[in-house]
C-alpha cells in the first residue's frame, strides 16, 4: 500500500543562509555564534545593470531650521574634535528623529563635515527601516561591486577578518604609508552626500577612520592659485577599483564609469567651496597634458596628505554611527589593528546632486 501523505519523508529544506553557505555566496566563513550573521558580505546573483542616470535632488538641509531645535535638544552633548570639522554627539537617538530633525541632521553634518553619534540602535533596526531612514537624504546608492547584505544591495558591507583580508590589507603589503584618501564613489554622475557608517563589530583599539575637510584644504590655497583651479574639471574613474575587484573574484554589478567633475565644487546649502579631487579615484585633469595633470594633481594630493591640522580621527565603539558629508570631505580607513580581529561595518550611502562647479574664488 502506498504511504500516506503524513508518512512521506520530505527532505529538510535549507535556510537561505545555509543554502548560501553551500553555494559559496557568502564571502566569509559562517560563524554560528556571531550575532550579526545577517550582515555578512553576500554576493548576489544578478544581471548586469545599466549605468546610473541623472535625477533631481533637493538637499534636506535646505529645509532645516538653522537653530536645529529638533536635533540639538537639551539632552544633546557635543564634543568638537577640531575647529574645521568633526563633532562627537551623545544624548541624541537618530532613529527617534522627526522629519524636521532629519533635515537639521543634514545641515549639521554639512556644517561640521563629519559627526560621530554614540549609543545608537541603527544596527538593530531592520534593513527596511534603515533604508527608509536614509531615503530622507537621497536615493540609496548601490555599489557597483556587489558585496552587500543579503537581499539588500544598498547596504554595503565593509568586512575583514583573519581569513578574509579586506581591501585595505593590500595597502599594508605594498605601501609604507597605509592611508588611502578618497571620497566614496566620486566617479558616479551624482556622488553621495550625507553618508552613514555604523559599526557592527570591531577591535577595541584601532580600525579608526581619518577625515579631512576639503573646504579647509581649498581655503588654505592662495587667491591666485584658486583662480587657476576655477573652471577646471577632472576625471574620476571606477576602472582600477573594478579591475581590482575582478582579480579578487568579486562580481561587478555595473560596468565601470569615468565622469568629469569640477575640481572646485560648491555645497548646495552652506555655499562653501571645496576641493573635489582625491587620490583614490581622480586620475587626470581635462584638457591638460599628462605631465601637467600629474604635476597639479600631485600637488593637490600632497596638500591633502600633509593637512594634519585639518584632519580628525573618528573612533568606533559599540553603537557608534559616523555620518559625513561626502561632498566636502575625504577619508581613509586605518588598517592598524590586530589582523586576527574582525572589523565589520555597514555603509548607507544616499546620492546627492550633480556636483556644482564654483564660478569664482
Amino acid at each position: 500500500m502506498a504511504p500516506s501523505v503524513a508518512e512521506v519523508q520530505h527532505p529538510v529544506q535549507p535556510t537561505a543562509i545555509e543554502a548560501a553557505k553551500a553555494t559559496g555566496k557568502f564571502t566569509v566563513k559562517f560563524d554560528p555564534s556571531y550575532e550579526y550573521n545577517k550582515y555578512l558580505p553576500y554576493q548576489e546573483t544578478f544581471e548586469k545593470e545599466d549605468p546610473l542616470q541623472y535625477f533631481d535632488h533637493v538637499d534636506p538641509a535646505s529645509r532645516a531650521d538653522p537653530a536645529k531645535p529638533n536635533l540639538l535638544t537639551a539632552d544633546a552633548q557635543l564634543h568638537h574634535l577640531s575647529p574645521y570639522l568633526g563633532t562627537e554627539v551623545s544624548g541624541v537617538q537618530l532613529s527617534k528623529l522627526s522629519k524636521e530633525g532629519l533635515d537639521e541632521l543634514a545641515l549639521f553634518v554639512a556644517e561640521r563635515k563629519v559627526v560621530v553619534f554614540r549609543d545608537q540602535d541603527l544596527k538593530d533596526a531592520s534593513p527596511e527601516q534603515q533604508l527608509e531612514f536614509v531615503r530622507h537624504f537621497g536615493p540609496p546608492h548601490v555599489h557597483p561591486i556587489a558585496v552587500n547584505v543579503e537581499e539588500y544591495p544598498a547596504l554595503a558591507v565593509v568586512y575583514r577578518d583573519e581569513e578574509r583580508p579586506g581591501f585595505n590589507d593590500s595597502l599594508v603589503g605594498t605601501q609604507i604609508n597605509h592611508t588611502g584618501w578618497h571620497s566614496d564613489v566620486s566617479y558616479e554622475k551624482q556622488p553621495p552626500g550625507t553618508t552613514f557608517f555604523y559599526i557592527v563589530d570591531g577591535p577595541e583599539v584601532g580600525g579608526d577612520t581619518l577625515f579631512l575637510s576639503q573646504v579647509e584644504a581649498y581655503n588654505r590655497l592662495s587667491p591666485e592659485f584658486k583662480k587657476q583651479l576655477i573652471g577646471l574639471k577632472a576625471i574620476h574613474t571606477a576602472v582600477p577599483q573594478a579591475e581590482g575587484a575582478a582579480k579578487r573574484g568579486l562580481p561587478i554589478r555595473r560596468d565601470p564609469v569615468e565622469t568629469e567633475h569640477p575640481i572646485v565644487r560648491v555645497h548646495p546649502v552652506t555655499k562653501e567651496k571645496a576641493l573635489f579631487i582625491n587620490p583614490g579615484f581622480t586620475t587626470r585633469i581635462v584638457g591638460f597634458k599628462k605631465e601637467e595633470s600629474d604635476a597639479l594633481l600631485g600637488f593637490l594630493f600632497d596638500h591633502i596628505a600633509k593637512g594634519a591640522d585639518f584632519q580628525v580621527r573618528a573612533t568606533y565603539k559599540p553603537g557608534t554611527v559616523a555620518i559625513w558629508d561626502n561632498r566636502v570631505t575625504v577619508h581613509s580607513a586605518i588598517p592598524d589593528f590586530d589582523r586576527k580581529l574582525r572589523r565589520h561595518h555597514i555603509r548607507l550611502t544616499p546620492q546627492a546632486e550633480k556636483p556644482i562647479a564654483a564660478e569664482e574664488i
